[in-house]
């Protein structure tokens, strides 16, 4: 038994449906021409999201170009378990791929401490 998963669950997947809500943290790169353009999309994006399903976004992007690409990151808070379904549509609305270089990478963590 993993003593970081919730209550017995032997999977991440297994928690991550335990706890109903995790973490995302999105990264990928883009070309610095794309800024301004991504920047109003993805803002856009997580205010609709915000909007519709309460789920809270923030964006972030690294200070400097490497390889001639911005790394930027999404973030979500405790995204309900059904999230990949919203988010998949809402990238789709947002147009983000003719933005991005290369794929979106996914990172989901859950809180391991509580307070006390």
């Amino acid at each position: 038994m993993n003593p970081l998963l919730p209550s017995g669950e032997q999977t991440i997947a297994d928690a991550a449906k335990a706890l109903d809500k995790v973490d995302w943290y999105i990264y990928y790169r883009a070309r610095p021409q794309h800024d301004a353009l991504l920047h109003e999309r993805v803002s856009a994006m997580q205010a609709r999201l915000l909007q519709h399903f309460g789920v809270k976004g923030a964006l972030k992007r690294r200070p400097q170009v490497r390889e001639g690409l911005h790394t930027w990151m999404e973030v979500y808070i405790a995204a309900p378990s059904n999230f990949d379904e919203i988010l998949a549509s809402e990238v789709m609305t947002a147009q983000l791929s003719e933005l991005i270089e290369g794929d979106r990478h996914v990172e989901h963590f859950w809180d391991v401490t509580s307070c006390a």
